[in-house]
């Protein structure tokens, strides 16, 4: 077992310095090519992308809109049948935003 906690303990080590390496080397291109831009990017009104870096998290995508919970409908709908028993809706109208309520 030491021989493999030596063996697991030496990659740990060779893939931690191998990325700080690559890291180390892109931040230092992202450097020269910032200082070949050519002039027409620095034009008014034009903004330069903000270049990626390894070391900062990968933004998240954006977040689809929830979909309603089917609890959600379904106190939705024992509103529109109070409403309905109280006289405040027609069986018309009660029909339509039912299925308003349903298709959503």
């Amino acid at each position: 077992m030491p021989g493999l906690l030596r063996g697991v303990a030496r990659t740990a080590i060779v893939a931690g310095t191998a990325t700080a390496v690559s890291n180390r080397v892109s931040r230092r291109q992202q450097g020269r090519w910032a200082a070949q831009q050519p002039y027409g990017y620095e034009a008014p009104g034009y903004e330069a992308p903000a270049p990626a870096s390894y070391a900062e998290p990968a933004a998240a995508p954006a977040a689809a809109p929830p979909v309603p919970d089917m609890t959600d409908k379904i106190e939705q709908l024992k509103q529109l049948g109070d409403l309905k028993a109280q006289g405040v809706l027609t069986e018309d109208e009660f029909q339509e935003q039912k299925r308003r309520v349903l298709e959503a």
